[in-house]
């Protein structure tokens, strides 16, 4: 061998080595980046049990749409039902070797290194080469932070996932969790964001569209960046195209399509915005924020639209009325002469709490009319007897002086709320000019609940005059003193205790030593007048303070507080007196769900606003009615008889005691301080409730099948202002919601229990009456009782005295 042949094998082997100690250094170094990185990935196993957030909806009971809850809009649809077509575009424009590769495109990583050194001289932004895999893994287990380490990171995890899941396995997850723009997760969700479609819907153009979006969906906005839109989305055409996935034709005919995009139409909502609130907020409590915003729960409620429509309106034109009778309290602002009037109305951004309410400024002012342009440039004019009811309003909820002439009242510049009344005819305006009335929002507040007695499902609930103006639920979050509405349980303890309607009471002055240094209690009837021995009937038609009282310290607190404990009016009620007359707080959900338990007959009732609800596969996860149905899934029917639901309600009151009440409270709709609902003509019963000062107003009453509470008062405490009562403000609102609740029902009377006796009695002795005896009733005894000629009279003679924390003995006694 010669030396220079020598020197070449010596070369060759020294070459050799390098390389073999370079591919060694290499392997080692890749060894160690994926041993370094590798280490503490997060678990790519999760993505098999991966449920992706999706919307929760809540509906009422007639499949009414009510609300829909999500952090991200996404409607998650299953690889087999994606369009092909709509697959082959993402992977053109996203990943055209998806289907071969092992997680990275190890090509397409080496021309984006070589474009990235040739950009690092340009000053361009380094382009990336993510395989949809890549994206899955740094869309799910990864954060967003650009860095080589991440992408380090993302390519481990995507050759992870290769090897634990199908192509199509992948594919699915992408396509429903990709971020497409305008608050759009998934295709199906952009997909009706941008095209108001289906996915099966869209035409090529339309889906090119969509896998133009992935790299940075702001940029390629349809509107606001039209021409850069249609040029990403030609190019996804074209890259179809070289694909093979559709001609050069197609592709061709695609891209002389206008890039139109159409909004979706506004779901038909019912708006019910005070129960909505508070079904997402038992929601929340139940399952929390991640399933209740993520979940695709599927919440079916007891909510009647029928029902909440009526309750919503009466309890709004109730509000008004009461509002209007004490005065006017001034425009909402006042403009300058040199402002844009149109312009500044466009600017005030102030909920008014009825649809047929506008702003408006007011133009000119004359004796008999006020000129006005509105919010939305109509011209009108609102007359003299439009705004006579607008009197000023004078601390204490009383009234300023009879208007006389609009000036009184409005002047140039005010800006008031008012409501267009059509084709009014009145001579007090101009023939041109549309005929307006002045409104304002009102001060005073209120709920309304409606509920089925027999289940305690919530049928009907407004929280407010408006929920864009105070969020605050007056039906489940206020706690105010229900004032006589509690008197029926109060009776309902007496004839537990074996009086009967027909007892007779004392009404009489009643005085009674409160304790050193606390002075005496005198309660008074609201009239001020002392009636004598009256009928327990009477002392409830008539609500009668001071035969309350009595009556309470003959049968002692213990019971009433028990009563108002088992039905649900309030817990740890004290042991005063002064809570007979309805002292202590309750809310009027509350309080509806006990007079329910009343008229079904004595059974406990829980009030609820959910039905049933379901998960995101349709599984029932909540029912609301937990009775089990041993005979009602059956293949057929072969005349069998139907199947009987047990009835598993506790009894909270005796059947006969329940009817007893009814057909007393009955007779406060027929002869008491609820006789304004008696010209419906329907079986109807229930209790007025005036708290101390008229600070609180209730009405509480129902049919057969359904009970319904009304409330209304300030949010801060204060009087309703002079003989403003129960029967005044909330009677009409429960009226006038009844009136159109049951317009198309049968009048179906109160059902009578078992046990009870019916005996025509005079209703002021309660006596049996004579044979021709006129304006008579039917009383309601228990069986073995009757009314006797010489009836005892309770006059509540009483050793006890009451201080404000226990109870003493002292002088006490009747003054």
């Amino acid at each position: 061998m010669s030396k220079r042949t020598k020197i070449w094998i010596n070369i060759l082997g020294a070459a050799t080595v390098v390389v073999l100690v370079g591919f060694v250094c290499a392997v080692g170094g890749i060894l160690y980046l994926l041993n370094s990185y590798g280490r503490d990935l997060p678990n790519y196993h999760q993505l098999a049990d991966y449920e992706p957030p999706v919307v929760s909806r809540i509906y009422a009971g007639d499949g009414s749409l009510l609300s829909e809850y999500a952090r991200q809009k996404r409607l998650f649809v299953p690889i087999s039902a994606i369009p092909k077509p709509l697959i082959h575009a993402f992977l053109a424009a996203e990943d055209k070797s998806f289907y071969t590769h092992g997680g990275v495109d190890y090509t397409g990583v080496l021309r984006a290194v070589l474009v990235n050194v040739k950009n690092s001289f340009s000053g361009r932004r380094p382009v990336g080469a993510s395989t949809i895999t890549q994206q899955v893994a740094k869309n799910f287990l990864l954060s967003g932070v650009v860095s080589y380490e991440r992408k380090i990171k993302e390519a481990i995890l995507a050759y992870r996932i290769e090897q634990a899941f199908t192509k199509d396995e992948i594919l699915e997850l992408y396509l429903n969790e990709i971020y497409l723009g305008s608050g759009s997760y998934g295709v199906a969700a952009a997909s009706l964001y941008y095209f108001n479609k289906s996915l099966d819907e869209l035409t090529l153009e339309e889906i090119a569209y969509l896998a133009a979006l992935p790299k940075a969906p702001n940029n390629y906005h349809p509107v606001r960046k039209y021409d850069a839109a249609v040029g990403r989305r030609n190019w996804v055409l074209g890259r179809m195209a070289e694909e093979g996935y559709i001609s050069d034709a197609d592709a061709e005919t695609a891209r002389q399509v206008p890039l139109v995009t159409r909004k979706p139409e506004r779901a038909n909502i019912f708006k019910a915005e005070y129960f909505t609130e508070e079904v997402r907020r038992e929601l929340k409590v139940l399952y929390g924020d991640d399933e209740l915003y993520g979940g695709g729960l599927f919440v079916r409620t007891t909510l009647s639209p029928r029902l909440q429509a009526i309750a919503e309106r009466e309890l709004k034109n109730g509000l008004v009325t009461y509002d209007r009778r004490h005065g006017y309290k001034g425009p909402v602002t006042r403009l300058s002469r040199e402002e844009d009037w149109l312009k500044a109305l466009a600017d005030m951004d102030i909920p008014l709490g009825m649809d047929s309410w506008q702003l408006a400024v007011v133009r000119d002012v004359q004796d008999q009319r006020a000129s006005i342009l509105t919010r939305d440039g109509t011209l009108g004019q609102i007359p003299l007897d439009e705004v006579k009811w607008a009197r000023k309003w004078l601390k204490g909820e009383y009234l300023g002086a009879a208007i006389k002439a609009v000036g009184e009242v409005l002047s140039v510049g005010d800006v008031i709320i008012v409501e267009d009344l059509g084709d009014t005819d009145n001579s007090q305006v101009e023939p041109e000019f549309s005929v307006f009335g002045l409104r304002q929002i009102p001060e005073i507040n209120g709920g309304i609940v409606a509920m089925d007695p027999h289940t305690g499902r919530v049928l009907a609930m407004s929280g407010g005059f408006d929920y864009n103006l105070s969020e605050y639920n007056r039906a489940t979050q206020a706690k105010r003193q229900p004032g006589s509405a509690f008197k029926p349980f109060v009776y309902a303890v007496a004839l537990e205790k074996g009086f009967t309607p027909s007892s007779l009471i004392l009404d009489a002055p009643f005085v009674m030593e409160q304790g050193f240094g606390l002075g005496k209690w005198k309660p008074k009837n609201s009239s001020d007048k002392f009636y004598g021995p009256s009928t327990l009937r009477l002392g409830l038609e008539k609500s009668r303070n001071l035969m309350t009282v009595r009556l309470a310290q003959y049968i002692k607190m213990d019971g009433i507080v028990d009563i108002a404990d088992r039905m649900g009016i309030t817990r740890n009620l004290p042991r005063l007196l002064s809570m007979s007359l309805g002292a202590g707080d309750t809310t009027l959900m509350n309080l509806t769900a006990a007079y329910g338990m009343i008229v079904n007959g004595g059974k406990k009732i829980s009030p609820t606003l959910v039905d049933r609800i379901q998960d995101r596969y349709g599984e029932t996860i909540f029912r609301h009615d937990q009775r089990v149905c041993e005979n009602c899934q059956v293949g057929e029917w072969q005349y069998q008889e139907e199947p009987k639901l047990p009835d598993e309600r506790k009894r909270v009151l005796d059947e006969v005691t329940a009817y007893q009440l009814v057909s007393m409270m009955e007779g406060v709709v027929q002869r008491g301080t609820g006789v304004r609902i008696r010209v419906l003509g329907k079986p109807l019963a229930g209790k007025t409730g005036t708290s101390n000062d008229s600070f609180d107003t209730w009405f509480v009453g129902f049919s057969p099948d359904l009970v319904v509470g009304v409330f209304a008062g300030f949010d801060t405490p204060r009087s309703l202002g002079n003989r403003e009562e129960g029967s005044s403000v909330a009677v009409p609102i429960f009226r006038d919601f009844m009136k159109d609740a049951l317009k198309n029902e049968p009048s179906i009377p109160f059902r009578i229990p078992p046990g009870v006796r019916l005996v025509r009695v005079n209703p002021k002795t309660g006596q049996i009456a004579q044979a021709g005896e006129k304006n008579t009733i039917l009383e309601a005894f228990r069986q073995g009782t009757f009314p006797t000629k010489t009836a005892d009279v309770l006059d509540g003679f009483n050793s006890l005295v009451q201080t404000g924390t226990k109870v003493r003995t002292g002088t006490g006694g009747i003054y």
